[in-house]
This record gives C-alpha cells, sequence and structure tokens, in this order.
C-alpha cells in the first residue's frame, strides 16, 4: 500500500474516531458512498459555508444568495441537456455481476504506465542523488519514453472515441488491452451502454411517465430559472451574480474515495451574468479571486494546481479547475467555467420566456453570458481535514496528532478546563465559557490530566485552550494554549476575547481573499 492510501485510511479513520464523518446507516451495515456529517463535522462544514457565504455574498453588493427547491419542472432538465446526454459509459462483467465506467477501466489502465515512469523516476533520483535532473532524465531515458508513447498513443485513442461516442469501439478497446474485471479478474464483458446519471422519482399519486421527476443533478439550474426572478425584485444591473449552497444527486456508479465522490453531495455555485464580448475578462476575474479565497485559509500553496482545460464543454468558451493535492493525489476541488449564453438561450428556447437584460447604458436588450464558479463542498471539507491532520514528533520524542484546521473554521474555538474537578475551578470555567459562548462555539473538558486533554483538543482542532487553576481564583488570571506552537502564557480573564478574537476571526480572511 502506498502513502497516498495510507493517508486516506488515517484520514477516514481519525473523521470518524472523533465525531467528523460516519458511514451512514452503519447499524444496518451501512449504504455505499453515503456519508453522515457528526457532531464536529457538521460544524466544520457550516464554517466552510459560512465562509463561503460572506466572502461571495457579503463582501460583493453585486451578488445575491438564492435557496432554489431540490425538485424541478422535468422540461428543465430537457432543456439544460441532462435529460438527453447527461451519460457515463458502462459497461457489466458477466461473472463478478458488478458494474464499471468503461473509460474509467481504461483510464485505470494507462495509469499503470505512468506508476511505471514514477519507479524509474525514483531509481534515477536513488542512482545519481543531487545531480539528477528530473526533467532531463523524462526527456531522455528510453523506458521513460516508451512507457510515455503508450500513455500518448492510448490518451489518443480513448478521446476520439469518447469524442465520437463510439461504444463499440470503447468496448472493443477494453478487449484489445486485455483489460481484467479487479473483483473476478475475468475478461468476459457485456456491451458498453449508456447510463444516464439523474434519479428519478414519482411525483404525487399516480404513477407513469406524465408523473416522473428529478432530482436535480447540479444546482446552477435553479439560478438559471431564477434569473429574472432576481434581476427585477433585486433591481439588479449587469454584472450581477446570484451565489447558492445546496444538495444536489448524481447515481454514481463508481461512488468512492470517501467524502470526494458521493452520489449525494452539496455544491457551492456561483453564477455571474455580464455582457456578452466581456465574458473572458471576468472569467480571468473569477480565477484569480477564487485561487485567493483558496489560498487564504494557509493549507499551504503547494496543495494547489490550476488545470485548463483543453476539451471543452459544448457550452463552454474557457474552462479552469482549481485541483488541490487530496490524499489520492491532485484532483478537481473546484471549476470556473464561461458558459456563454447557453443556459439562458435554452431555458428561453423551451420555456417560451424571454430571459433577456434591458442595458440602458447601451439601450438594448441581449441574453447576458454567464461566468460560473463551483466548488464541492464536501470535498473542501475533505481538503481541509485531510491537509490539516498531522503526525507530530516533539522535540522530547514523544508525538502528537494535531489537526490544525484554520482557526475560523475550526468546530470550537476555545477549550475551557478546569485543572481538578473541586475547589471552585469548575464553577470558575463555567463563568468564562458562559461569557465567551456568545461569540464561539465552546467546550468544556475536565476528564482525564489536563495533557491528555491537551491532546485531545489537539486531536479536534481546537485553536485555544484555557486552563483554570488555583492561581486563577487569586488573580483573575488563565493559561491559554495555542495549537499550532503548543506555546502557553498566562493572561486576564478579561483579555481573552480580544486574544481569541485576533486568531479565529473570520475577517483575516476575508480581508486576504
Amino acid at each position: 500500500m502506498d502513502k497516498k492510501e495510507d493517508k486516506l485510511k488515517e484520514v477516514i479513520s481519525h473523521a470518524k474516531e472523533y465525531g467528523y464523518v460516519f458511514p451512514s446507516s452503519e447499524i444496518y451495515d451501512g449504504l455505499s458512498a453515503t456519508y453522515d456529517y457528526g457532531q464536529l463535522g457538521a460544524e466544520l462544514k457550516k464554517n466552510i459555508k459560512d465562509y463561503w457565504w460572506a466572502a461571495m455574498v457579503q463582501m460583493n453588493e453585486e451578488i445575491v444568495g438564492l435557496d432554489a427547491a431540490i425538485f424541478m419542472h422535468p422540461q428543465t432538465w430537457k432543456a439544460s441537456g441532462h435529460m438527453d446526454a447527461f451519460n457515463d459509459p458502462m459497461i457489466d462483467n458477466k461473472d463478478s455481476k458488478k458494474r464499471y465506467r468503461a473509460d474509467v477501466l481504461v483510464e485505470e489502465y494507462i495509469e499503470k504506465y505512468r506508476d511505471k515512469i514514477k519507479k524509474e523516476v525514483k531509481k534515477g533520483r536513488k542512482r545519481f542523488g543531487d545531480d539528477f535532473d528530473e526533467e532531463q532524465f523524462l526527456a531522455t531515458n528510453p523506458n521513460v519514453k516508451r512507457n510515455q508513447d503508450k500513455i500518448d498513443k492510448l490518451e489518443a485513442q480513448l478521446t476520439e472515441i469518447l469524442e465520437g461516442d463510439d461504444l463499440d469501439a470503447l468496448k472493443g478497446m477494453i478487449e484489445e488491452l486485455g483489460i481484467a474485471c479487479p473483483v473476478s479478474g475475468s475478461k468476459n464483458w457485456t456491451d458498453v451502454r449508456q447510463f444516464n446519471l439523474m434519479f428519478a422519482t414519482e411525483l404525487g399519486s399516480v404513477a407513469g411517465d406524465a408523473s416522473k421527476i428529478y432530482l436535480r443533478p447540479e444546482t446552477a439550474q435553479g439560478i438559471f430559472v431564477n434569473f429574472l426572478n432576481v434581476q427585477k425584485t433585486g433591481r439588479m444591473k449587469i454584472p450581477f451574480g446570484i451565489a447558492q449552497i445546496g444538495k444536489a444527486f448524481r447515481n454514481e456508479i463508481v461512488a468512492r474515495q470517501f467524502i470526494f465522490r458521493m452520489r449525494e453531495f452539496e455544491q457551492m455555485e456561483m453564477q455571474y451574468f455580464v455582457r456578452p464580448g466581456e465574458e473572458l475578462k471576468w472569467y480571468e476575474h473569477w480565477k484569480e479571486k477564487r485561487n485567493k479565497w483558496h489560498k487564504a485559509l494557509g493549507l499551504g500553496e503547494e496543495f494547489y494546481r490550476d488545470h485548463d482545460h483543453i476539451k471543452l464543454a459544448h457550452y463552454a468558451n474557457a474552462a479552469s479547475d482549481i485541483e488541490f493535492d487530496f490524499p489520492m493525489g491532485f484532483k478537481e476541488l473546484e471549476g470556473i467555467h464561461s458558459r456563454t449564453d447557453f443556459d439562458l438561450k435554452k431555458h428561453e428556447e423551451f420555456s417560451g420566456k424571454k430571459l433577456q437584460f434591458f442595458d440602458p447604458e447601451l439601450n438594448k436588450n441581449y441574453t447576458p453570458y454567464v461566468i460560473e464558479t463551483s466548488v464541492g463542498l464536501d470535498r473542501m471539507f475533505l481538503a481541509v481535514l485531510s491537509a490539516a491532520l498531522k503526525n507530530e514528533k516533539l522535540e522530547d520524542g514523544s508525538e502528537r496528532v494535531v489537526l490544525s484546521i484554520p482557526p475560523a473554521l475550526a468546530p470550537y474555538k476555545v477549550a475551557v478546563m478546569p485543572l481538578t474537578k473541586k475547589d471552585g475551578l469548575p464553577d470558575k470555567a463555567r463563568e468564562i465559557i458562559d461569557d465567551l459562548k456568545f461569540d464561539y462555539n465552546c467546550q468544556y473538558d475536565e476528564k482525564d490530566s489536563i495533557g491528555k486533554r491537551y491532546r485531545r483538543q489537539d486531536a479536534i482542532g481546537t485553536p485555544y485552550h484555557v486552563t483554570v487553576d488555583h492561581q486563577t481564583l487569586e488573580d483573575n488570571t488563565v493559561t491559554i494554549r495555542d495549537r499550532d506552537t503548543m506555546e502557553q502564557e498566562r493572561v486576564s480573564i478579561n483579555d481573552l476575547h480580544a486574544i481569541i478574537d485576533e486568531k479565529v476571526s473570520m475577517k483575516k480572511l476575508l480581508k486576504m481573499g
């Protein structure tokens, strides 16, 4: 097992042990690819939402919020293209009865050649030490070049097949490469078929096509169909944005990698309506702004990279992902897309209603172009959790597990601990909490030795630990410990609020972003 897999297992285990994420319906042996956010997970999730909403809506007077219904008129999905084109090519293994995404089977096969290249690089680094020039090695090593040629050839073949929607050729490629079922080892495959990812259900009491309705596969369409409602009631002028946080549902066959890809997930999306011809300027603006928002958290610049799309969706004229180095490697965290006027034009066509904006400066009507920023809340949660989880070796040789969550996002901001359970110390600790709880989520902790309590608070990510001891009763001072530096100082209870606020306030993040 490689380090990446180990790290993901560590994150999953820590998340469960400390009340961040539980497998859903666990007493009934769970339900695959569904998870419940525990008591601390619910707090972290709420704080991420608050950070996004404040940065998006509160900080931008031209952006307003929306909370659209999950159920929408079925025509919405016809207009958006989800009814006809929201498909994955699936293939079944006749022996194991397991279903796979056909293109993913090929991609995983290609990945083996990438692993071979990585092994060659590792050997080269070991052999040449400090003199190792990775760029030159990749360009000249015959084994690397041979494997890279195979990757390029197979990727070109797969792209051509997918662009041509040639399902027979996709099956042919799987057979030609001798790809076996990961479960049974069998190469006995069915034909490749398209499988729509939308969940369907019945509306009302009568079953049948007339009452068929879908759980939304994305939150964006709720924004588009409300474009005119928001624009007119809010007297919005172009450019303006509509932001929304909400659940979406996709019947993913290959849902895996913990909360990274689930069938029920939450999105934080903002659609920004602009003048045609100005969309690429705003696209660059939002790309930069969203990068700043992520990096303000201080998880580390090395965790992020931009990936500009070469192959664009039919509705886009520019698209980029902010990728994050998850325990599974670099994967998409947020997408920024220039969607042109595709969505509003489609809804105009299918609804027969005019979805245009009269621009008084230009003295004309037009269909606005749209810049979309869309970040997965669950992916954001996983990014924060995995980057924050650290095993630290201390100077005295001991170790500690610390969850260095950005303080503004931490579930508890401060833990207040009486040194002992007697002599009036618990009462004093409660008094401090009663004062702080109006501004911060606090935890009272009196069980175990003070050292064990510090370790427990480190592991759940609490930025500040306040200890009430006998001296507190004499001079109204307490010891405050910093989670990250482990430094302790004696401070007056009257100064606690200002000290905590300096570290945990969201204001600092919003100013940076």
